[in-house]
């Protein structure tokens, strides 16, 4: 059986990796792409690297025929989404990228976003989307809510750490450097070559990062407590790429047989040897993440380090991997391709 696609927001770059991807996927078919700002476009006026594939026009949101698809990704701005989820066929199966549901309670999402929540009805039933942790919660789910590319980073290499209590939940600090594709495609003076090369900076230094709020309500939620984690980003000069370092009071030989043992029968993490580290590197293009443990000097603290691709697995890729457990498809289907080098 081959499933009918739509894409929203197809004209960003979580749209143009979502195309990339669901290109050589044998089960599912892209019949819509929604792009009102393109609308009226060829794939291969906005994204000439997508030329050779023969794919549908951008067309306006209003002029898709929902009753045709099987499933929508939605890979529009924040607070777009919510207002166009509100108005889908309660039927259809829903993949959205934005940040519109991640956060459970309404009252979190005006607090870290800035605006009420539209769409309180859906957010209810929202599954968060991190694969690896709520597989069962998605398979059964009509809408899934996409995490921050930051917030799966430094999930994946804490979650199994808090939850088997091997690190102090008051001593975690996470240094974060992410590529400037994770700011989207919009133009902004600060993302120009000349204001961004050549240097890289901290950003939503304290309490301000939105994403913030998602490792507030998954930590504390593991732990049964609140769990505050300190959190600083950094914007890089480099196209793709996470790279997140946790410093963290535990036995690093510990902390790496947790990891170990969490991630063995995971296909998209791999825990390195102890002692290596990873690089944004050997995961660009790919849906594997790589997370490395070092000890430190001072005897009881260590460093984990986590790598990823912001734009795959950091976002369209899990999207995919979620949407081929909605289908019944399996979950690798279409995402096992190797990262590329150089």
């Amino acid at each position: 059986m081959t499933y009918s696609i739509a894409i929203l927001g197809a004209s960003g770059y979580t749209g143009a990796e979502l195309i990339r991807l669901i290109a050589d996927h044998p089960k599912m078919q892209i019949v819509a792409l929604g792009a009102n700002s393109k609308a009226g476009q060829t794939i291969a006026q906005v994204f000439p690297h997508l030329r050779h594939l023969t794919l549908p026009s951008l067309v306006q949101i209003s002029e898709i025929d929902f009753a045709e698809i099987d499933l929508c990704f939605c890979a529009l701005p924040h607070k777009t989404s919510q207002e166009v989820i509100a108005g889908l066929p309660q039927t259809l199966k829903i993949v959205d990228l934005s940040a519109d549901f991640r956060l459970r309670n309404p009252d979190d999402y005006e607090k870290w976003y800035g605006n009420p929540h539209a769409a309180v009805e859906q957010q209810k039933e929202a599954v968060y989307g991190l694969t690896e942790f709520y597989r069962e919660e998605i398979r059964n789910a009509r809408l899934v809510a996409g995490t921050g590319c930051n917030a799966a980073t430094g999930q994946f290499m804490l979650r199994p750490l808090i939850s088997a209590g091997v690190i102090d939940l008051d001593q975690i600090i996470l240094d974060l450097k992410c590529a400037v594709s994770g700011a989207g495609r919009s133009l902004k003076e600060n993302l120009l070559h000349a204001e961004l090369s050549e240097g890289y900076h901290a950003y939503a230094v304290g309490s301000t990062h939105r994403h913030l709020g998602e490792f507030d309500q998954e930590f504390s939620k593991l732990a049964g407590r609140p769990v505050n984690i300190q959190f600083t980003p950094h914007l890089v000069p480099a196209n793709r790429g996470i790279l997140a370092t946790g410093y963290v009071y535990g036995d690093a030989e510990v902390l790496h047989a947790t990891l170990s043992q969490a991630y063995a029968d995971e296909p998209f993490l791999e825990v390195l040897p102890l002692g290596e580290t990873p690089s944004t590197r050997d995961v660009r293009g790919s849906n594997y993440c790589h997370i490395g443990v070092v000890a430190d000097r001072t005897s009881g603290r260590s460093t984990v380090i986590a790598a990823l691709d912001n734009l795959t697995k950091g976002s369209s890729g899990q999207a995919l991997q979620n949407a081929n457990l909605m289908l019944g498809i399996e979950e690798t289907t279409a995402l096992t391709m190797a990262p590329l080098f150089p």
